[in-house]
Protein backbone atom coordinates (compact mmCIF):
# COMPACT_ATOMS: atom_id res chain seq x y z
CA UNK A 1 0.00 0.00 0.00
CA UNK A 2 2.62 2.43 -0.64
CA UNK A 3 1.66 5.74 -1.09
CA UNK A 4 3.55 8.85 -3.30
CA UNK A 5 3.66 11.67 -1.39
CA UNK A 6 3.68 15.57 -3.05
CA UNK A 7 7.01 16.79 -4.01
CA UNK A 8 6.32 20.19 -5.51
CA UNK A 9 3.44 22.85 -5.83
CA UNK A 10 0.45 21.65 -7.47
CA UNK A 11 -0.34 22.96 -10.99
CA UNK A 12 -3.38 24.93 -10.86
CA UNK A 13 -4.97 24.05 -14.08
CA UNK A 14 -3.75 20.45 -12.73
CA UNK A 15 -5.33 20.48 -9.39
CA UNK A 16 -8.85 21.64 -10.32
CA UNK A 17 -8.59 18.92 -13.45
CA UNK A 18 -8.11 16.22 -10.90
CA UNK A 19 -10.32 17.68 -8.39
CA UNK A 20 -13.21 17.04 -11.05
CA UNK A 21 -11.99 13.65 -12.15
CA UNK A 22 -12.06 12.16 -8.71
CA UNK A 23 -15.34 13.23 -8.02
CA UNK A 24 -16.60 12.20 -11.60
CA UNK A 25 -15.87 8.95 -10.24
CA UNK A 26 -18.12 9.09 -7.36
CA UNK A 27 -20.89 10.82 -9.86
CA UNK A 28 -20.64 7.94 -12.19
CA UNK A 29 -21.09 5.80 -9.22
CA UNK A 30 -23.68 7.14 -7.83
CA UNK A 31 -25.22 7.00 -11.19
CA UNK A 32 -25.18 3.28 -11.80
CA UNK A 33 -26.25 3.11 -8.29
CA UNK A 34 -29.50 4.30 -8.60
CA UNK A 35 -30.07 2.82 -12.12
CA UNK A 36 -29.33 -0.46 -10.97
CA UNK A 37 -31.29 -0.28 -7.73
CA UNK A 38 -35.12 -1.34 -7.14
CA UNK A 39 -35.80 -0.15 -3.90
CA UNK A 40 -37.70 3.07 -3.43
CA UNK A 41 -35.22 4.14 -0.70
CA UNK A 42 -32.24 4.01 -3.19
CA UNK A 43 -33.73 4.66 -6.57
CA UNK A 44 -36.07 7.12 -5.74
CA UNK A 45 -35.43 8.95 -2.51
CA UNK A 46 -31.56 8.98 -3.38
CA UNK A 47 -30.55 7.41 0.36
CA UNK A 48 -26.65 6.39 -0.70
CA UNK A 49 -23.77 7.88 -1.20
CA UNK A 50 -20.63 7.00 -3.17
CA UNK A 51 -17.12 7.96 -2.55
CA UNK A 52 -13.24 7.34 -3.32
CA UNK A 53 -10.94 6.22 -0.82
CA UNK A 54 -6.94 6.68 -0.54
CA UNK A 55 -4.87 3.33 0.13
CA UNK A 56 -4.60 4.48 3.77
CA UNK A 57 -8.65 4.75 4.38
CA UNK A 58 -9.03 8.77 4.30
CA UNK A 59 -12.02 10.09 2.22
CA UNK A 60 -10.49 11.61 -0.78
CA UNK A 61 -13.41 12.98 -2.87
CA UNK A 62 -17.14 12.17 -2.91
CA UNK A 63 -20.17 13.82 -5.41
CA UNK A 64 -22.83 15.81 -2.96
CA UNK A 65 -24.63 12.54 -1.38
CA UNK A 66 -25.04 12.19 1.68
CA UNK A 67 -22.81 14.45 4.48
CA UNK A 68 -23.72 11.94 7.38
CA UNK A 69 -22.51 9.14 5.21
CA UNK A 70 -19.57 10.82 3.88
CA UNK A 71 -18.01 11.52 6.82
CA UNK A 72 -18.23 8.11 8.88
CA UNK A 73 -17.47 5.82 5.73
CA UNK A 74 -13.27 6.51 5.95
CA UNK A 75 -13.87 4.70 9.85
CA UNK A 76 -15.41 1.76 8.10
CA UNK A 77 -12.68 1.66 5.37
CA UNK A 78 -9.95 2.00 8.21
CA UNK A 79 -11.35 -0.57 10.02
CA UNK A 80 -11.59 -3.13 7.20
CA UNK A 81 -8.34 -2.63 6.38
CA UNK A 82 -7.18 -3.19 9.95
CA UNK A 83 -9.41 -6.41 9.92
CA UNK A 84 -7.95 -8.71 6.61
CA UNK A 85 -4.94 -6.25 6.23
CA UNK A 86 -3.20 -8.00 3.50
CA UNK A 87 -5.72 -10.60 2.60
CA UNK A 88 -7.49 -8.71 0.70
CA UNK A 89 -6.94 -9.96 -3.21
CA UNK A 90 -8.58 -8.72 -6.51
CA UNK A 91 -12.16 -9.40 -6.77
CA UNK A 92 -12.92 -9.53 -3.17
CA UNK A 93 -15.48 -6.90 -1.87
CA UNK A 94 -16.54 -6.01 1.88
CA UNK A 95 -20.11 -5.52 3.34
CA UNK A 96 -20.56 -3.82 6.70
CA UNK A 97 -22.68 -1.92 8.86
CA UNK A 98 -22.07 -2.18 12.52
CA UNK A 99 -21.32 0.72 13.96
CA UNK A 100 -18.54 -0.48 16.29
CA UNK A 101 -16.79 -0.91 13.01
CA UNK A 102 -17.84 2.52 11.60
CA UNK A 103 -20.74 2.75 10.52
CA UNK A 104 -23.86 5.17 11.24
CA UNK A 105 -26.83 2.84 11.80
CA UNK A 106 -27.68 -0.57 10.99
CA UNK A 107 -29.65 -0.03 7.97
CA UNK A 108 -26.90 2.11 6.55
CA UNK A 109 -25.07 -1.00 4.76
CA UNK A 110 -21.97 -0.19 2.88
CA UNK A 111 -19.48 -2.43 0.35
CA UNK A 112 -16.40 -1.55 -0.01
CA UNK A 113 -14.15 -2.83 -2.54
CA UNK A 114 -10.08 -2.22 -3.17
CA UNK A 115 -8.72 -1.20 -6.35
CA UNK A 116 -5.28 -3.12 -7.07
CA UNK A 117 -2.47 -2.01 -9.10
CA UNK A 118 -2.01 -4.45 -11.92
CA UNK A 119 2.10 -3.72 -11.48
CA UNK A 120 3.04 -4.52 -7.90
CA UNK A 121 -0.67 -5.86 -6.90
CA UNK A 122 -0.80 -3.27 -4.11
CA UNK A 123 -3.94 -1.45 -2.91
CA UNK A 124 -3.95 1.70 -4.80
CA UNK A 125 -7.52 3.36 -3.90
CA UNK A 126 -10.70 1.84 -1.98
CA UNK A 127 -14.09 2.94 -3.88
CA UNK A 128 -17.45 2.43 -1.34
CA UNK A 129 -20.92 2.88 -1.14
CA UNK A 130 -23.08 3.30 1.34
CA UNK A 131 -26.96 2.91 1.05
CA UNK A 132 -29.97 2.81 3.57
CA UNK A 133 -31.84 -0.15 3.25
CA UNK A 134 -35.62 0.18 4.20
CA UNK A 135 -35.81 -3.55 6.05
CA UNK A 136 -32.81 -5.46 7.60
CA UNK A 137 -34.87 -6.99 10.33
CA UNK A 138 -35.24 -6.19 14.26
CA UNK A 139 -38.70 -6.00 16.15
CA UNK A 140 -40.37 -3.58 13.79
CA UNK A 141 -40.76 -3.02 10.10
CA UNK A 142 -38.33 -0.22 8.57
CA UNK A 143 -35.65 -1.14 11.02
CA UNK A 144 -35.79 2.02 12.67
CA UNK A 145 -37.62 1.16 15.60
CA UNK A 146 -38.59 4.07 17.97
CA UNK A 147 -38.68 2.21 21.25
CA UNK A 148 -35.35 0.35 20.58
CA UNK A 149 -32.97 -0.24 23.74
CA UNK A 150 -30.06 -2.35 22.31
CA UNK A 151 -28.99 -2.83 19.22
CA UNK A 152 -30.50 -6.00 18.46
CA UNK A 153 -33.64 -4.59 18.58
CA UNK A 154 -32.56 -3.00 15.41
CA UNK A 155 -31.73 -5.67 13.20
CA UNK A 156 -28.86 -7.72 11.46
CA UNK A 157 -25.35 -6.11 12.41
CA UNK A 158 -22.41 -7.05 10.31
CA UNK A 159 -19.14 -6.70 11.18
CA UNK A 160 -17.57 -7.91 8.33
CA UNK A 161 -18.19 -9.83 5.57
CA UNK A 162 -16.57 -10.75 2.40
CA UNK A 163 -19.66 -10.68 0.58
CA UNK A 164 -17.80 -11.26 -3.03
CA UNK A 165 -14.60 -13.75 -2.36
CA UNK A 166 -12.61 -13.99 -5.92
CA UNK A 167 -15.67 -13.01 -7.80
CA UNK A 168 -17.87 -14.85 -6.31
CA UNK A 169 -21.12 -13.89 -4.53
CA UNK A 170 -21.75 -15.35 -1.42
CA UNK A 171 -25.46 -15.77 -0.88
CA UNK A 172 -25.11 -17.84 1.63
CA UNK A 173 -23.65 -15.99 3.83
CA UNK A 174 -25.93 -13.08 3.16
CA UNK A 175 -28.96 -15.16 4.40
CA UNK A 176 -27.05 -16.02 7.07
CA UNK A 177 -26.23 -12.49 8.25
CA UNK A 178 -29.51 -10.64 6.97
CA UNK A 179 -32.37 -13.61 8.10
CA UNK A 180 -31.19 -16.04 10.38
CA UNK A 181 -29.02 -14.16 12.81
CA UNK A 182 -31.15 -10.94 13.71
CA UNK A 183 -34.48 -13.67 13.98
CA UNK A 184 -32.38 -15.52 17.04
CA UNK A 185 -32.89 -12.41 19.35
CA UNK A 186 -36.26 -12.43 21.17
CA UNK A 187 -38.95 -10.26 19.36
CA UNK A 188 -37.11 -9.75 16.26
CA UNK A 189 -37.13 -10.76 12.78
CA UNK A 190 -35.01 -11.67 10.28
CA UNK A 191 -35.16 -9.02 6.81
CA UNK A 192 -38.97 -8.64 5.89
CA UNK A 193 -37.46 -8.30 2.20
CA UNK A 194 -34.50 -9.86 1.09
CA UNK A 195 -34.97 -10.33 -2.22
CA UNK A 196 -35.21 -6.29 -2.35
CA UNK A 197 -31.91 -6.05 -0.19
CA UNK A 198 -29.82 -8.51 -1.95
CA UNK A 199 -30.50 -7.19 -5.11
CA UNK A 200 -29.52 -3.05 -4.18
CA UNK A 201 -26.27 -5.01 -2.60
CA UNK A 202 -25.47 -6.28 -5.98
CA UNK A 203 -26.24 -2.84 -7.46
CA UNK A 204 -24.12 -1.37 -4.92
CA UNK A 205 -21.16 -3.87 -5.72
CA UNK A 206 -21.42 -3.06 -9.66
CA UNK A 207 -21.27 0.91 -8.75
CA UNK A 208 -18.31 0.17 -7.09
CA UNK A 209 -17.24 -1.89 -9.61
CA UNK A 210 -17.80 1.47 -12.12
CA UNK A 211 -15.63 2.98 -9.72
CA UNK A 212 -12.43 0.59 -10.44
CA UNK A 213 -13.06 0.74 -13.76
CA UNK A 214 -12.83 4.22 -14.05
CA UNK A 215 -9.99 4.97 -11.71
CA UNK A 216 -7.78 2.51 -12.95
CA UNK A 217 -8.66 4.46 -16.35
CA UNK A 218 -7.28 7.69 -14.83
CA UNK A 219 -4.09 5.65 -13.28
CA UNK A 220 -3.81 4.56 -17.08
CA UNK A 221 -4.03 7.60 -18.33
CA UNK A 222 -1.57 9.91 -15.72
CA UNK A 223 0.04 7.39 -14.36
CA UNK A 224 -0.23 6.16 -10.39
CA UNK A 225 2.72 8.74 -9.17
CA UNK A 226 0.81 11.56 -10.90
CA UNK A 227 -2.58 10.74 -9.68
CA UNK A 228 -1.87 10.19 -6.29
CA UNK A 229 0.21 13.17 -6.07
CA UNK A 230 -2.41 15.81 -6.57
CA UNK A 231 -4.98 13.50 -4.23
CA UNK A 232 -2.53 14.19 -2.00
CA UNK A 233 -2.58 17.64 -3.35
CA UNK A 234 -5.89 18.65 -2.79
CA UNK A 235 -6.48 17.31 0.53
CA UNK A 236 -3.87 19.56 1.65
CA UNK A 237 -5.90 22.33 -0.32
CA UNK A 238 -9.11 21.54 1.70
CA UNK A 239 -7.05 21.61 5.27
CA UNK A 240 -5.13 25.20 3.98
CA UNK A 241 -8.79 26.48 3.16
CA UNK A 242 -10.11 24.63 7.02
CA UNK A 243 -7.31 26.68 8.53
CA UNK A 244 -7.81 29.80 6.92
CA UNK A 245 -11.34 29.60 7.87
CA UNK A 246 -10.58 29.37 11.27
CA UNK A 247 -7.71 31.89 11.59
CA UNK A 248 -10.90 34.73 10.26
CA UNK A 249 -13.05 33.01 13.19
CA UNK A 250 -10.75 34.67 15.32
CA UNK A 251 -10.31 38.58 14.00
CA UNK A 252 -14.00 38.57 13.12
CA UNK A 253 -15.02 37.31 16.48
CA UNK A 254 -12.23 38.40 18.55
CA UNK A 255 -11.43 35.59 21.09
CA UNK A 256 -10.21 32.60 19.92
CA UNK A 257 -12.85 30.45 22.70
CA UNK A 258 -16.14 29.36 21.62
CA UNK A 259 -18.70 27.48 23.21
CA UNK A 260 -22.40 26.37 22.45
CA UNK A 261 -24.86 23.68 24.05
CA UNK A 262 -28.04 22.63 22.81
CA UNK A 263 -30.15 19.97 24.04
CA UNK A 264 -32.29 16.77 23.07
CA UNK A 265 -35.88 16.65 23.08
CA UNK A 266 -35.49 14.24 26.30
CA UNK A 267 -32.95 17.45 28.23
CA UNK A 268 -29.76 15.33 27.67
CA UNK A 269 -27.20 18.23 26.82
CA UNK A 270 -24.50 18.26 24.23
CA UNK A 271 -21.89 20.56 25.07
CA UNK A 272 -18.83 21.73 22.65
CA UNK A 273 -16.62 24.26 23.75
CA UNK A 274 -13.80 25.08 20.72
CA UNK A 275 -10.47 26.57 21.39
CA UNK A 276 -8.07 27.62 18.44
CA UNK A 277 -5.01 28.20 18.00
CA UNK A 278 -4.68 31.06 15.94
CA UNK A 279 -1.05 30.79 15.36
CA UNK A 280 -1.23 27.20 13.77
CA UNK A 281 -4.82 27.45 12.19
CA UNK A 282 -5.97 24.32 14.23
CA UNK A 283 -8.85 23.96 16.81
CA UNK A 284 -9.98 21.58 19.41
CA UNK A 285 -13.80 20.69 19.74
CA UNK A 286 -14.18 19.26 22.97
CA UNK A 287 -17.36 18.16 23.98
CA UNK A 288 -17.06 17.47 27.46
CA UNK A 289 -20.09 17.90 29.46
CA UNK A 290 -22.46 16.00 26.64
CA UNK A 291 -24.92 14.04 28.97
CA UNK A 292 -24.81 10.07 28.97
CA UNK A 293 -25.25 7.25 27.22
CA UNK A 294 -29.26 7.25 26.83
CA UNK A 295 -31.43 4.46 27.33
CA UNK A 296 -33.24 4.88 23.96
CA UNK A 297 -31.31 4.91 20.50
CA UNK A 298 -30.18 8.45 20.43
CA UNK A 299 -27.03 7.35 21.16
CA UNK A 300 -24.57 8.34 18.43
CA UNK A 301 -21.19 6.58 17.40
CA UNK A 302 -18.04 8.14 17.24
CA UNK A 303 -17.93 8.01 13.20
CA UNK A 304 -21.46 9.99 13.20
CA UNK A 305 -19.92 12.73 15.55
CA UNK A 306 -16.56 13.28 12.92
CA UNK A 307 -18.90 13.38 10.11
CA UNK A 308 -21.39 15.72 11.17
CA UNK A 309 -17.84 17.95 12.45
CA UNK A 310 -16.49 17.31 8.75
CA UNK A 311 -19.62 18.41 7.21
CA UNK A 312 -19.99 21.71 9.26
CA UNK A 313 -16.39 22.47 8.73
CA UNK A 314 -17.13 22.50 5.27
CA UNK A 315 -20.10 23.78 4.80
CA UNK A 316 -19.00 27.13 6.29
CA UNK A 317 -16.00 27.24 3.82
CA UNK A 318 -16.65 29.86 0.80
CA UNK A 319 -15.05 28.02 -1.53
CA UNK A 320 -15.50 25.13 -4.01
CA UNK A 321 -13.73 22.61 -2.40
CA UNK A 322 -14.45 18.49 -2.52
CA UNK A 323 -15.54 16.96 1.00
CA UNK A 324 -12.57 15.12 2.02
CA UNK A 325 -10.27 13.74 4.98
CA UNK A 326 -8.11 17.18 4.79
CA UNK A 327 -10.90 19.20 6.44
CA UNK A 328 -10.39 17.21 9.73
CA UNK A 329 -6.87 17.51 9.37
CA UNK A 330 -6.47 20.83 11.24
CA UNK A 331 -9.17 19.54 13.76
CA UNK A 332 -8.90 17.30 17.63
CA UNK A 333 -12.21 16.09 18.20
CA UNK A 334 -12.37 14.50 21.83
CA UNK A 335 -15.12 13.00 22.84
CA UNK A 336 -16.08 11.80 26.42
CA UNK A 337 -16.09 8.09 26.84
CA UNK A 338 -19.50 6.65 28.27
CA UNK A 339 -21.48 9.74 26.89
CA UNK A 340 -23.92 9.88 24.07
CA UNK A 341 -21.58 10.49 21.58
CA UNK A 342 -19.47 7.37 22.50
CA UNK A 343 -21.78 4.80 23.33
CA UNK A 344 -21.32 1.50 24.44
CA UNK A 345 -21.06 -1.55 21.94
CA UNK A 346 -24.91 -2.68 22.21
CA UNK A 347 -26.09 0.62 22.96
CA UNK A 348 -29.12 1.45 20.52
CA UNK A 349 -28.11 3.80 17.51
CA UNK A 350 -30.65 4.51 14.83
CA UNK A 351 -31.87 7.71 16.30
CA UNK A 352 -28.02 9.02 16.29
CA UNK A 353 -27.57 8.83 13.37
CA UNK A 354 -30.42 10.72 12.05
CA UNK A 355 -31.33 12.90 14.63
CA UNK A 356 -28.59 13.32 17.20
CA UNK A 357 -26.09 14.29 14.71
CA UNK A 358 -28.31 17.40 13.25
CA UNK A 359 -28.28 18.95 16.96
CA UNK A 360 -24.32 18.19 16.86
CA UNK A 361 -24.23 20.59 13.45
CA UNK A 362 -26.70 22.79 15.25
CA UNK A 363 -23.92 22.97 17.77
CA UNK A 364 -21.01 23.37 15.80
CA UNK A 365 -22.97 26.22 13.79
CA UNK A 366 -24.25 28.09 16.93
CA UNK A 367 -20.64 28.24 18.44
CA UNK A 368 -19.45 29.40 15.24
CA UNK A 369 -21.75 31.86 15.38
CA UNK A 370 -22.86 31.10 11.79
CA UNK A 371 -26.92 30.81 11.27
CA UNK A 372 -29.64 29.99 13.07
CA UNK A 373 -30.77 26.25 13.93
CA UNK A 374 -32.46 24.43 11.05
CA UNK A 375 -35.14 22.26 11.26
CA UNK A 376 -32.50 19.65 13.85
CA UNK A 377 -34.34 16.18 12.66
CA UNK A 378 -35.04 14.26 9.68
CA UNK A 379 -38.82 13.51 11.00
CA UNK A 380 -38.17 9.32 10.27
CA UNK A 381 -41.47 7.75 9.12
CA UNK A 382 -41.30 3.94 8.77
CA UNK A 383 -44.65 1.66 8.42
CA UNK A 384 -45.06 -1.74 6.62
CA UNK A 385 -46.51 -5.24 7.99
CA UNK A 386 -44.45 -8.86 8.84
CA UNK A 387 -42.89 -10.14 11.84
CA UNK A 388 -42.55 -12.07 14.20
CA UNK A 389 -46.35 -12.57 15.46
CA UNK A 390 -47.36 -13.33 19.52
CA UNK A 391 -46.68 -16.69 19.00
CA UNK A 392 -43.00 -16.03 17.57
CA UNK A 393 -43.94 -17.69 14.50
CA UNK A 394 -42.36 -15.42 11.28
CA UNK A 395 -44.83 -13.80 9.27
CA UNK A 396 -43.94 -12.48 5.51
CA UNK A 397 -44.10 -8.84 4.74
CA UNK A 398 -42.26 -5.57 3.99
CA UNK A 399 -41.05 -2.08 4.85
CA UNK A 400 -41.01 1.34 4.56
CA UNK A 401 -38.58 4.04 5.11
CA UNK A 402 -38.62 8.29 4.46
CA UNK A 403 -36.97 10.83 5.99
CA UNK A 404 -39.71 14.24 5.85
CA UNK A 405 -38.28 18.13 5.13
CA UNK A 406 -38.46 20.96 7.14
CA UNK A 407 -37.08 24.66 7.51
CA UNK A 408 -33.33 25.59 7.65
CA UNK A 409 -31.98 28.69 9.68
CA UNK A 410 -31.86 31.70 8.26
CA UNK A 411 -27.81 33.33 8.63
CA UNK A 412 -26.35 36.99 8.41
CA UNK A 413 -27.24 37.85 5.22
CA UNK A 414 -30.14 35.14 3.82
CA UNK A 415 -33.39 33.96 4.51
CA UNK A 416 -33.66 30.01 5.65
CA UNK A 417 -35.37 27.59 2.93
CA UNK A 418 -38.87 26.13 3.45
CA UNK A 419 -39.68 22.51 3.05
CA UNK A 420 -36.02 21.61 2.10
CA UNK A 421 -34.08 18.60 4.04
CA UNK A 422 -31.49 19.99 5.78
CA UNK A 423 -27.61 19.87 6.86
CA UNK A 424 -26.77 16.09 7.29
CA UNK A 425 -29.94 14.67 5.35
CA UNK A 426 -29.95 15.33 1.74
CA UNK A 427 -32.15 12.76 0.69
CA UNK A 428 -34.97 13.08 -1.34
CA UNK A 429 -38.77 12.58 0.02
CA UNK A 430 -40.33 9.85 -1.40
CA UNK A 431 -43.00 11.03 -4.56
CA UNK A 432 -46.29 10.64 -4.36
CA UNK A 433 -47.40 8.92 -7.14
CA UNK A 434 -45.24 6.39 -6.23
CA UNK A 435 -45.91 6.16 -2.88
CA UNK A 436 -49.25 5.59 -3.45
CA UNK A 437 -48.56 3.20 -6.51
CA UNK A 438 -46.79 0.48 -4.47
CA UNK A 439 -48.06 1.11 -1.35
CA UNK A 440 -51.56 0.82 0.63
CA UNK A 441 -51.59 4.49 2.25
CA UNK A 442 -52.98 7.79 0.53
CA UNK A 443 -52.20 10.94 1.00
CA UNK A 444 -54.30 13.21 1.76
CA UNK A 445 -52.00 16.62 2.43
CA UNK A 446 -48.56 17.47 1.48
CA UNK A 447 -47.18 21.10 1.60
CA UNK A 448 -45.39 23.67 3.26
CA UNK A 449 -46.92 24.65 7.26
CA UNK A 450 -47.24 28.10 6.76
CA UNK A 451 -45.90 30.24 9.96
CA UNK A 452 -43.90 27.59 11.34
CA UNK A 453 -41.03 29.26 10.49
CA UNK A 454 -38.68 31.66 13.12
CA UNK A 455 -39.22 35.79 12.22
CA UNK A 456 -35.82 37.83 12.10
CA UNK A 457 -34.24 40.19 10.23
CA UNK A 458 -33.85 37.17 8.35
CA UNK A 459 -36.33 34.86 8.97
CA UNK A 460 -36.43 30.97 8.68
CA UNK A 461 -38.04 28.53 6.54
CA UNK A 462 -41.42 26.90 7.15
CA UNK A 463 -41.49 22.91 7.81
CA UNK A 464 -44.08 21.03 5.93
CA UNK A 465 -47.20 18.68 6.88
CA UNK A 466 -47.48 15.47 5.64
CA UNK A 467 -51.15 14.27 6.03
CA UNK A 468 -51.51 10.30 4.83
CA UNK A 469 -54.77 7.45 5.19
CA UNK A 470 -53.65 3.61 5.72
CA UNK A 471 -55.66 1.43 3.20
CA UNK A 472 -55.04 -1.70 5.19
CA UNK A 473 -53.84 -2.29 8.89
CA UNK A 474 -49.56 -0.83 9.28
CA UNK A 475 -47.32 -1.06 12.11
CA UNK A 476 -46.67 2.96 11.92
CA UNK A 477 -43.34 4.32 13.26
CA UNK A 478 -42.36 7.93 13.94
CA UNK A 479 -38.70 8.96 14.78
CA UNK A 480 -38.53 12.56 15.63
CA UNK A 481 -37.10 15.61 17.76
CA UNK A 482 -37.46 18.87 17.90
CA UNK A 483 -41.07 18.01 19.03
CA UNK A 484 -40.59 19.84 22.80
CA UNK A 485 -37.46 22.11 22.42
CA UNK A 486 -38.09 24.42 19.99
CA UNK A 487 -34.98 25.12 16.73
CA UNK A 488 -33.30 28.55 18.23
CA UNK A 489 -33.25 31.80 16.27
CA UNK A 490 -29.59 33.91 16.58
CA UNK A 491 -28.66 37.50 16.67
CA UNK A 492 -32.61 38.52 18.19
CA UNK A 493 -33.93 35.94 15.86
CA UNK A 494 -36.90 34.46 16.99
CA UNK A 495 -37.27 30.33 17.48
CA UNK A 496 -39.33 28.23 15.04
CA UNK A 497 -42.34 26.20 15.84
CA UNK A 498 -41.75 22.60 17.15
CA UNK A 499 -43.04 19.68 15.21
CA UNK A 500 -45.97 17.86 15.72
CA UNK A 501 -46.97 14.19 15.36
CA UNK A 502 -51.15 13.48 15.17
CA UNK A 503 -52.79 10.58 15.19
CA UNK A 504 -56.21 10.63 13.13
CA UNK A 505 -57.85 7.29 14.73
CA UNK A 506 -60.84 6.22 13.69
CA UNK A 507 -62.95 5.21 15.86
CA UNK A 508 -63.76 1.38 16.56
CA UNK A 509 -66.11 -0.26 18.91
CA UNK A 510 -63.25 -3.28 19.08
CA UNK A 511 -60.65 -0.65 20.55
CA UNK A 512 -63.82 0.44 23.23
CA UNK A 513 -63.79 3.99 21.17
CA UNK A 514 -67.58 4.22 21.28
CA UNK A 515 -69.07 4.97 24.40
CA UNK A 516 -72.36 2.51 24.65
CA UNK A 517 -74.63 5.13 25.61
CA UNK A 518 -74.03 7.25 22.07
CA UNK A 519 -77.37 6.92 20.46
CA UNK A 520 -75.98 7.32 16.94
CA UNK A 521 -74.36 10.65 17.50
CA UNK A 522 -70.92 10.30 14.96
CA UNK A 523 -68.26 11.45 17.43
CA UNK A 524 -65.61 11.84 14.57
CA UNK A 525 -62.22 10.63 14.58
CA UNK A 526 -59.99 11.07 18.10
CA UNK A 527 -57.28 13.24 17.65
CA UNK A 528 -54.00 12.07 19.47
CA UNK A 529 -50.71 13.26 19.93
CA UNK A 530 -48.71 10.39 20.05
CA UNK A 531 -45.01 12.77 20.85
CA UNK A 532 -41.75 12.34 19.17
CA UNK A 533 -41.07 8.63 19.19
CA UNK A 534 -44.08 6.11 18.99
CA UNK A 535 -45.00 2.83 17.21
CA UNK A 536 -48.78 2.52 17.04
CA UNK A 537 -50.48 0.25 14.82
CA UNK A 538 -53.25 1.80 12.28
CA UNK A 539 -56.56 0.14 11.08
CA UNK A 540 -57.65 0.73 7.94
CA UNK A 541 -59.09 4.37 7.67
CA UNK A 542 -56.29 5.80 10.41
CA UNK A 543 -54.53 8.63 9.13
CA UNK A 544 -51.20 10.20 10.67
CA UNK A 545 -50.69 13.91 10.43
CA UNK A 546 -47.06 15.10 10.50
CA UNK A 547 -45.88 18.69 10.93
CA UNK A 548 -42.61 19.12 11.48
CA UNK A 549 -40.39 21.95 12.57
CA UNK A 550 -39.17 25.44 10.89
CA UNK A 551 -35.90 27.33 11.17
CA UNK A 552 -34.99 29.64 13.04
CA UNK A 553 -34.81 33.31 12.34
CA UNK A 554 -31.76 35.42 12.39
CA UNK A 555 -31.52 39.22 13.87
CA UNK A 556 -34.02 41.14 15.28
CA UNK A 557 -37.57 41.71 13.34
CA UNK A 558 -38.46 45.21 12.56
CA UNK A 559 -41.83 46.07 13.68
CA UNK A 560 -43.43 45.38 10.13
CA UNK A 561 -42.27 41.99 9.71
CA UNK A 562 -44.00 40.84 13.09
CA UNK A 563 -46.85 42.32 12.23
CA UNK A 564 -46.56 40.80 8.51
CA UNK A 565 -47.94 37.30 8.15
CA UNK A 566 -46.79 34.79 5.03
CA UNK A 567 -49.49 34.87 2.34
CA UNK A 568 -48.81 31.05 0.24
CA UNK A 569 -50.05 31.36 -3.20
CA UNK A 570 -50.75 27.88 -5.02
CA UNK A 571 -50.27 28.47 -8.38
CA UNK A 572 -51.18 24.46 -9.02
CA UNK A 573 -54.30 22.62 -8.60
CA UNK A 574 -54.55 19.08 -6.35
CA UNK A 575 -53.95 16.37 -8.09
CA UNK A 576 -53.55 12.35 -7.80
CA UNK A 577 -55.26 9.87 -6.47
CA UNK A 578 -56.89 12.01 -3.67
CA UNK A 579 -57.67 14.64 -5.57
CA UNK A 580 -59.25 12.48 -7.95
CA UNK A 581 -61.16 10.20 -5.69
CA UNK A 582 -62.32 13.73 -4.14
CA UNK A 583 -63.72 14.57 -7.77
CA UNK A 584 -65.19 11.32 -8.36
CA UNK A 585 -67.28 11.52 -5.07
CA UNK A 586 -67.96 15.36 -5.98
CA UNK A 587 -69.98 13.93 -9.14
CA UNK A 588 -72.22 11.77 -7.65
Amino acid sequence: MAVTKPSSGPDPILLTLFANRFMSVAEAMGRSLQQTSISTNIKERLDFSCALFAPDGDLVANAPFIPIHLGSMSFAVKYQMKLHGKELKDGDVLMTNSPHAGGSHLPDITIITPVFDKGTNEIIFFTASRGHHADIGGILPGSMPPTSVNIFEEGAEIVSLKIVDGGMFDKKGLYEYMVDKPAQYPGSSGCRNIKDVESDLKAQIAANHKGVQLITALVADYSLETVQEYMYHIRNNAENSVRSLLRDVVKQSGTSSLSAVDYLDDGTPIQLKVDINEEEGSAVLDFEGTGCEVRGNLNAPISVVHSAVIYSMRAMLNVDIPLNAGCLVPIEVKIPKKSLLSPSRTAAVCGGNVLTSQRIVDVVLKAFHACAASQGCTNNLTFGTGGKDKNGVAIAGWGYYETIAGGSGGGPGWHGTSGVHTHITNTRIGDVEILERRYPVLMHRFGLRPGSAGKGKWNGGDGVIREFEVMQGLQVSILSERRTRAPYGMAGGEPAMMGRNTWIKQRRAEDGDIPEETSGEDLGPRHINIGGKATVFMGKGDRLLIETPGGGGWGRPDESQLETSDEYKHAWEARGSFAERAAAQAGF
